[in-house]
């Protein structure tokens, strides 16, 4: 009889036994699931950041990209600007040189007449130093004229801006004047305008003809002495 009830109890405890195995089988189970579903869930949210981290990665490298095309066109602005300013510059200067050459041919446009009227102008020069005394009435009245042409000839190449160069008693100066002849006159200073051979003009501010003149030099005519 207490073989039948210990085999009985025997039989209990093993049924308690495999129930609890399966009871822990199931919680292992439920468990799994649980834990598969919070991978599952970890994975998507990885995935998501991820796809989340390139969506913003694609963005940066779109912004390098415009920012790099910004500064491109920053830089081309700039070198335009230049290249326009340079050229506003040299449109300037050109202008100005063209300006100044137009006002120069409209300041000296008469000047090859007025060279040819000078040596008119010199021609009457020398008529008119003729001795009246030793001239008949007739001849007189003849010189008279050539003296109001003379006279009215100069009254237009002064119209026109024609200033005679008249230096004589001054110190040579070779931007006026060429030296033809020298002498030595002691009373006198060196490199003085001793006598004017032949007048020399000025077109408003240009020479256009230099005097011709003869000129002291006594320091020449020293050195020379010396050295005989």
């Amino acid at each position: 009889m207490k073989e039948h009830k210990h085999t009985n109890n025997k039989k209990q405890e093993n049924e308690i036994t495999k129930e609890n195995i399966e009871q822990l089988e199931d919680n292992n189970k439920s468990n799994e699931e649980v834990l598969e579903k919070i991978i599952q869930d970890k994975n998507k949210e990885i995935s998501e950041l991820i796809k989340e981290k390139e969506k913003l990665q694609k963005n940066l490298d779109e912004k390098k990209e415009l920012d790099d095309k910004i500064i491109g066109l920053q830089n081309d602005n700039e070198q335009l600007s230049n290249k326009i300013k340079l050229s506003q510059a040299e449109l300037i200067n050109y202008r100005k040189r063209k300006d100044e050459e137009v006002s120069n041919m409209l300041k000296y446009a008469n000047e090859d007449l007025i060279k040819e009227l000078l040596v008119l102008s010199d021609n009457f020069e020398r008529a008119i130093k003729l001795d009246d005394n030793n001239l008949t009435d007739e001849l007189s009245k003849f010189l008279e004229g050539f003296k109001m042409m003379y006279a009215n000839l100069n009254e237009i190449l002064r119209k026109y801006g024609v200033v005679e160069i008249s230096r004589q008693g001054e110190i040579f100066d070779p931007s006026l004047e060429q030296a033809l002849v020298t002498d030595s006159d002691i009373t006198k200073k060196n490199e003085e305008v001793l006598e004017v051979l032949l007048k020399g003009y000025k077109l408003k501010d240009k020479v256009i003809r230099p005097s011709s003149v003869k000129i002291n030099q006594i320091e020449e005519m020293t050195e020379n002495k010396e050295s005989d």
